[in-house]
């Protein structure tokens, strides 16, 4: 037998009914891929569920949550070329992750390919679809679809050298938007991020609410503002999250997260090229 060329990597916390049915598809995937799931301090029967059900699976646990800084631990872990990401509500289509490394080996500047995503059992296309194949950043000629600057990280196939070779997720972000800050540090760093939506991607969400998300994505959109983009923008929107702190809770939530990691933010930033930042204000208008 091969090698296979894509291993992925399931980052978890508490969510042991819905991994089980994760790893239900990805075991079952004609490919084959090694499987290694990292678990952000579960309480629950998370990793015994994993043991009696799913000995096949390689377990990486952790005995605090690590948020997104999970995924840089699993490649870290697994040493194939390619590493595809899931969550534990998601899954890939067979044949995917195939065609994903069909896609890196015959592009060999591409360093993030993004799927089409189909939502819950009905296979509804995922708004961001859309979005992300109408792409204002268009398409360069040695890479396999529309250069993007966002994507969802369970869609996502990364060449192992240049996710590393970046540093992953950002640690500042923690969990929340961080597809945005990696897609920036890739293209930076010359590497293409392409979505390509002959791949597919399946996400089966909860429906339920998750309080405090809004403040963790516009604090993390911000902190991502102070890391890579021009100072300018950077200092109007953190005037404006002061004046909507006044008489908003989240926004209050949002500003306290910022002003926390803003020395950190400060010694770590690290301005996008120009060429890039170009690029990211095109598709920001839309």
């Amino acid at each position: 037998m091969t090698t296979p060329a894509v291993g992925v990597v399931v980052a978890t916390r508490n969510h042991a009914d819905t991994l089980a049915t994760t790893l239900e598809h990805l075991t079952a995937l004609p490919e084959r891929p090694p499987v290694l799931v990292v678990d952000n301090g579960s309480t629950d029967r998370t990793r015994a569920m994993i043991a009696e059900r799913f000995p096949e699976v390689d377990l990486l646990p952790h005995r605090v949550n690590r948020g997104a800084l999970a995924r840089n631990d699993g490649v870290r872990a697994l040493t194939t070329p390619y590493i595809a990401f899931s969550d534990d509500d998601s899954w890939w289509r067979p044949g995917a992750l195939r065609r994903a490394a069909r896609l890196l080996d015959t592009h060999p500047r591409l360093g993030l390919v993004s799927a089409q995503v189909r939502v819950g059992p009905e296979e509804r296309p995922d708004p961001l679809n859309a979005v992300l194949a109408a792409s204002p950043a268009g398409r360069a000629p040695d890479l396999p679809g529309p250069e993007v600057f966002g994507f969802l990280a369970c869609a996502a196939v990364v060449r192992r050298s240049a996710f590393l070779g970046v540093g992953g997720f950002h640690p500042l972000i923690f969990s929340g938007g961080e597809e945005t800050l990696l897609a920036y540090d890739l293209t930076a760093h010359g590497w293409g991020v392409s979505y390509c939506a002959e791949m597919v991607a399946h996400h089966h969400p909860a429906v339920t609410a998750r309080p405090g998300r809004d403040a963790v994505m516009r604090r993390n959109e911000l902190i991502g503002h102070w890391l890579r983009r021009p100072l300018p923008l950077a200092l109007r929107g953190t005037a404006r999250l002061l004046a909507e702190a006044a008489g908003e809770p989240e926004a209050r939530i949002a500003l306290r997260g910022v002003l926390a990691r803003l020395p950190a933010a400060l010694r770590q930033r690290r301005p996008l090229p120009p060429w890039v930042e170009e690029a990211v204000r095109r598709v920001a208008s839309v």
